[in-house]
């Protein structure tokens, strides 16, 4: 079954705050923990070799490494605008396409329905909302396709198969399926692997769930949903085909 991401333009962002609420989208160290929301003036205290990613509400990624004492973004704004949020995030999408050679390497140029469409028909990090279950999705429909699934250990195997005309396939409520984060896919007698980053069912804003997926890599699907909001604005934001 189609699964549609309906996203709301209204009231994304903390406007009503004194001072900009930062999501930690990566926490070692400092007592947080990822989905939790900071001030962007609160005093943060990192030791040496800890570690802190936040997005602010333009979308913009926050990296701060320790030793550091201080406020993660005192210069964030409590009400970002959506039309350069927008901007950002493109800006930041096509540097990190770039940098990771995903053009190059084939692996961002097949463009999801939706930003949880899981295409295991290549390698890569997969963002997925925390409790929710995979639903596998097929750049082409045309034909039956079997596949093999199996946990990065090997110690079980599920075999499945696509039938003609069919592009999506949830994963089964099963116990062996429960947090699993590398699932080794063998299709057309190739094998790769896909690895899945959960997202806290806390974050909801659309800008914040683009900026998380892009910064963990899930490039395919972060582009969806910036289209979807690229769409959403008209001609108030940049356009995406």
């Amino acid at each position: 079954m189609k699964r549609y991401f309906a996203v709301c333009l209204a009231g994304l962002f903390w406007g009503s705050s004194a001072y900009a609420q930062l999501v930690v989208v990566e926490a070692r160290g400092a007592g947080l923990k990822a989905g939790q929301t900071i001030s962007a003036t609160a005093n943060i205290v990192l030791k040496e070799g800890e570690r802190l990613v936040v997005i602010s509400p333009e979308g913009r990624s926050i990296t701060l490494r320790g030793p550091f004492s201080g406020p993660p973004a005192p210069a964030a704004s409590a009400a970002a605008d959506p039309a350069k949020a927008l901007a950002v995030l493109v800006a930041s999408r096509d540097a990190r396409t770039k940098s990771v050679g995903v053009v190059r390497a084939g692996t961002d140029t097949v463009k999801t329905p939706d930003p949880w469409a899981i295409d295991i028909s290549r390698p890569g990090p997969r963002c997925l909302r925390e409790g929710d279950r995979p639903e596998f999705w097929r750049p082409r429909a045309e034909s039956s396709q079997p596949f093999v699934v199996f946990p990065a250990d090997r110690s079980w195997r599920a075999d499945f198969a696509w039938q003609p005309g069919q592009d999506r396939l949830q994963l089964p409520d099963l116990s062996r399926f429960q947090g699993l984060t590398t699932l080794l896919v063998n299709i057309d007698q190739q094998e790769h692997a896909i690895t899945f980053s959960r997202i806290p069912v806390e974050v909801t804003d659309p800008f914040i769930l683009a900026a998380w997926m892009l910064e963990r890599g899930c490039i395919q699907q972060g582009d969806a949903l910036l289209r979807m909001l690229s769409a959403q604005m008209g001609s108030t934001g940049p356009r995406l085909n």
